[in-house]
């Protein structure tokens, strides 16, 4: 049974102006341990099929299924983790009672608590941070605290809406080599929305391709690439082919318009 599967799903906004369709006949199956990068242009539907998976947009049509039941079901659960493009951590909160803030209100206890956190902060090196403020960390330290907060609760679904994108490239490719890490230790399964070819590539088991709105499919590339992926490996001829199969995608969604 796939962790995530949408059928023919469908999402239609009411606004002032008149309808938007941002996702149209979407169908895809996520299996467990499965790292899935969304690219595809701005306002194609990437963050809104995630918004569908953790129950925060109710489709107008077709179905989604996360762990065999409803979204709604599955965040009742606490079936996944979101990060969200901004990292979000509350100023006056230490980086400890960021991180605890969920467990807090899923009412576990401090002993608990502490010993989660400390396991996360050590998942996403930033040990020894726990009592600094946010505004003490740098943007990549921030976004990968943010990531512990995720994690913290120990879901099996991470669901990411472009948590690098603000970031230099050289602290995306950096936090890039620490999520693959984090996510061969961990096996969870990664939704990953992006606008970087070289990053879809980097991450990806599968790289779900899609075009403008109305959101739909265009592609789904199976990446051949090995699990174990130093950054200089996008280089390499069979990286590039991948690449440029992405980005075929992309124009070829573009002219399907």
């Amino acid at each position: 049974m796939s962790v995530i599967s949408a059928q023919d799903l469908d999402l239609t906004f009411q606004t002032n102006d008149g309808p938007v369709h941002a996702l149209k006949g979407v169908s895809l199956d996520i299996e467990k341990g499965d790292f899935v990068s969304f690219i595809g242009p701005s306002g194609c539907g990437k963050t809104t099929f995630l918004r569908c998976m953790a129950d925060l947009e109710q489709p107008t049509g077709g179905s989604i299924t996360v762990n065999g039941t409803t979204p709604e079901a599955a965040r009742r659960a606490r079936a996944y983790g979101y990060v969200f493009q901004a990292a979000g951590l509350y100023p006056w909160r230490t980086i400890g009672r960021n991180i605890s803030l969920p467990l807090e209100i899923m009412g576990f206890s401090k002993s608990d608590q502490a010993e989660r956190v400390a396991r996360v902060l050590e998942l996403v090196e930033l040990a020894g941070f726990e009592k600094k403020f946010p505004w003490q960390l740098s943007g990549g330290m921030q976004q990968r605290a943010s990531i512990a907060r995720a994690l913290a609760f120990d879901a099996d679904i991470l669901l990411m809406d472009e948590p690098f994108g603000a970031l230099d490239e050289i602290v995306r490719d950096h936090l890039n080599e620490q999520l693959l890490q984090l996510w061969g230790r961990t096996g969870k399964t990664i939704a990953f929305v992006t606008h970087s070819i070289p990053e879809a590539v980097y991450l990806s088991t599968k790289i779900v391709v899609m075009s403008p709105r109305p959101g739909r499919i265009t592609d789904v590339i199976e990446s051949t690439l090995p699990r174990e992926r130093p950054l200089d490996m996008r280089e390499s001829p069979e990286f590039l082919e991948i690449a440029h199969r992405v980005r075929d995608g992309l124009r070829a969604g573009h002219a399907y318009d």
